[in-house]
């Protein structure tokens, strides 16, 4: 028997995990490779873990009984995977049985249960003047829906849509700039609005649009705490407040590394480069640190998030990159290359300690082990660049008196 929590979970949970029985036309589990574990195709969509993990469901397979449970156990909030308020384009989205979801969502706010929405956004289909009708349905509804999160929708190679767009001009997401700087504008009324009314932004925007626009992200307070966190909203934000926090720490880190050694090779996905470009930046650590971006190339399509990187992908680039230096070291006899500790975020891993393709960071230590390099797995955090930095420092030359001192602070690592 599987050992995989959500296997674990549906042991527990009586009559299993209920599943998605919808056709979404963006569904990203449906793009996916056919030969990955068999966890990575389940398609929960079940209540009971929407209030308890956060997971977002559609509202479309609840029974009268669920929803009375719902509302008698006043099991609140839920998330709820929400995308259009007008009939005929939810259809379209998510297929036959969407419009249940209306009557159901009503029947929840009338009842006092609060929630947090989220709203794929598809080019052509749900954007535009449908996004205003949706921002403007489910304003109707607060105070009960909470917050609402607008994510691009994501496609990989294996999705018609990639087909689509080779043999069109017709956009796949919010790639484009103009395109993602539109709906930021767009956005941005209701955000305005809010915060004037109830002094809350209410509705967020992914990452990606900011990314995709190279606009500025908003400030701190904007994001309210980050209701939609896990829906991939304001993870760039939080993480730069987090070196922030840290930021003494960080720089004194990096200043005892050696110049010009390049001792740390920090691998990211693409979507996030300039993000640490900006951060290695500020914390003065040129010449010491290096970026390695990493294409997904497993996946493909608009995928470029570090979490969603695998091992072949991983060895592959650290692969090359370890052969371009040793081809740089043997052309260039004046200048010595020295050695480089590639520091790999763990975010590629699952509660199992797996990559999407099923790897360890055992497996992954050891492939690239046979061309003697180096790597290292850190928390995607400042914790984590943290304790990569404090391992390529070299210890300075203290007196007695200083080695106490410092002896006597607390490990930050």
């Amino acid at each position: 028997m599987s050992n995989h929590p959500l296997t674990r979970l549906t042991e527990r949970l009586r009559g299993g995990v209920r599943t998605c029985a919808n056709a979404c036309s963006f569904c990203f589990i449906d793009q996916l490779p056919s030969n990955l574990r068999s966890s990575l195709y389940l398609k929960d969509d079940d209540y009971r873990l929407s209030f308890r993990d956060g997971t977002f469901i559609t509202l479309t397979n609840l029974s009268s009984a669920d929803v009375k449970r719902i509302v008698t156990q006043q099991l609140s909030p839920l998330y709820v995977s929400f995308h259009a308020s007008d009939p005929t384009v939810r259809t379209a989205l998510l297929g036959s049985n969407a419009l249940r979801t209306l009557d159901v969502f009503d029947r929840l706010c009338e009842a006092g249960i609060e929630l947090h929405v989220s709203i794929v956004l598809v080019p052509g289909i749900n954007d535009g003047e449908v996004l205003d009708e949706t921002l403007a349905y489910l304003a109707e509804r607060r105070p009960q829906v909470l917050s609402v999160g607008i994510v691009p929708v994501a496609y990989t190679k294996y999705s018609e849509r990639t087909a689509e767009a080779a043999s069109s001009e017709a956009p796949c997401s919010f790639n484009d700039p103009i395109a993602a700087a539109h709906v930021i504008e767009q956005v941005q009324r209701y955000q305005f609005a809010s915060r004037d009314e109830t002094g809350t932004t209410w509705v967020y925007l992914a990452d990606e649009f900011y990314i995709y626009a190279q606009a500025p992200f908003p400030t701190t307070e904007w994001y309210d705490g980050y209701p939609q966190y896990e829906n991939g909203i304001g993870i760039v934000h939080a993480f730069v407040d987090d070196i922030r926090l840290h930021f003494d720490e960080l720089t004194a880190a990096f200043e005892a590394i050696p110049d010009e050694s390049e001792a740390l090779t920090l691998l990211t996905g693409e979507l996030t480069v300039d993000t640490m470009i900006g951060t290695l930046s500020a914390l003065r650590a040129g010449g010491k640190a290096r970026l390695l971006p990493i294409r997904n190339y497993f996946l493909g399509g608009n995928v470029g998030v570090t979490g969603l990187l695998t091992a072949t992908d991983i060895v592959a680039g650290i692969s090359f990159d370890a052969e371009r230096i040793a081809r740089t070291a043997e052309d260039d006899t004046v200048h010595p290359v020295l050695p480089t500790t590639y520091v790999i975020p763990d975010a590629i891993f699952n509660a199992d300690g797996l990559t999407l393709d099923g790897k360890t960071a055992e497996d992954i230590a050891a492939t690239l082990a046979t061309g003697d390099i180096s790597v290292m797995f850190v928390s995607d955090d400042a914790a984590g660049l943290l304790r990569a930095a404090q391992a390529a420092a070299v210890p300075a030359v203290k007196t007695a008196d200083e080695a106490e001192v410092i002896c006597d602070e607390p490990s930050t690592a």
